[in-house]
């Protein structure tokens, strides 16, 4: 069985958002033409997506053909919207998260869902994640790397990861809002470098913070290949080493202990990097995808003879016979 983990879908139509809340800075799909919407943001474009991003049929038929079993389905991260007043996300949160309910009751066998949650309003967030959960039958959650001001070590989202460890939900780490302007205005830096610091730093900021300490079974997987923590392990263990006085300041566990508890996909865009990545992170720990991402368009295979098809790591398969 193969199982896709990254997989980011939307609703084919949702309410007129600014309608809804009162006020803009949300994402709205115009179907322009046949087989295609524009994903728009007060008027402007934000990004074209073709409707493999939105109907389910046009997606299993693109799994069927490169060998997919099941598809772990969670939303673009330009949803998340931990900007919003509180309410207003969780609102959209259940919009989305219902709606990939509705999609997975229909196709049981090839597709596990990921939920969205108002981060911004932890006992918000935990609350819906066990409704998710519980209700819905979803296997965990996507969250961004940061929530405003947030690393992922700040003390008002333990609540979120309590619950996660409670009741068994899988959290799969996104890198979301990345600088956007002065030196990173240009060239598409905030995608190419800004989403691999931002991912390397919601990784330290769960080591250094000591939320693998405080929630040992908490079951964490970031995205693209861990962007720069693997390749960075060595400065990152050797800071550790030499100024305990900034680095271990809330946890005094080598860094290095955790190699071997978080989880990475295999979306590194080089083979040698991903021969690197299983080197560093281990080979159980490397999670199977198929690119099916937004962003970089189209849909890859990316180092499935490395991960020898590597499920994702705690959901159950649909399929009891597998």
């Amino acid at each position: 069985m193969k199982i896709d983990i990254h997989c980011h879908i939307l609703p084919k139509s949702w309410p007129d958002l600014k309608e809804r809340y009162g006020y803009g800075g949300w994402i709205q799909l115009h179907h322009h033409c046949q087989g295609k919407a524009k994903m728009m943001k007060d008027g402007k474009l934000f990004r074209v997506i073709d409707d493999n991003c939105w109907d389910p049929e046009a997606r299993i038929k693109e799994m069927d053909a490169t060998g997919v079993t099941v598809q772990a389905l969670s939303t673009v991260p330009v949803m998340f919207s931990y900007w919003a007043k509180a309410e207003d996300t969780l609102d959209l949160c259940r919009i989305i998260n219902d709606d990939l309910a509705a999609t997975i009751a229909k196709h049981p066998t090839r597709f596990v869902g990921l939920c969205t949650l108002p981060m911004q309003a932890p006992a918000l967030a935990a609350k819906e994640l066990r409704r998710c959960v519980k209700e819905l039958g979803f296997c965990g959650v996507q969250i961004g790397s940061h929530v405003g001001d947030w690393n992922l070590d700040a003390k008002e989202l333990r609540p979120v990861f309590a619950v996660a460890e409670e009741v068994g939900a899988s959290v799969f780490i996104h890198p979301w809002d990345m600088d956007m302007g002065g030196r990173m205005s240009k060239y598409w830096l905030p995608w190419l470098v800004g989403m691999p610091g931002e991912t390397a730093v919601a990784i330290c900021s769960m080591i250094f913070g000591g939320v693998l300490e405080e929630f040992p079974h908490l079951k964490v997987c970031f995205a693209h290949g861990g962007g720069a923590f693997p390749f960075t392990i060595g400065r990152i263990e050797h800071g550790f080493n030499v100024r305990p006085d900034l680095c271990a300041v809330d946890n005094q566990v080598n860094p290095r202990k955790y190699i071997g508890q978080l989880y990475t996909d295999t979306l590194v865009h080089d083979q040698k990097a991903l021969r690197y990545l299983v080197d560093v992170i281990g080979e159980v720990c490397i999670v199977f995808l198929f690119l099916f991402v937004f962003g970089f368009f189209g849909f890859t295979l990316f180092g499935f003879s490395f991960c020898h098809g590597v499920c994702f790591f705690y959901i159950k398969s649909p399929d009891p016979d597998k």
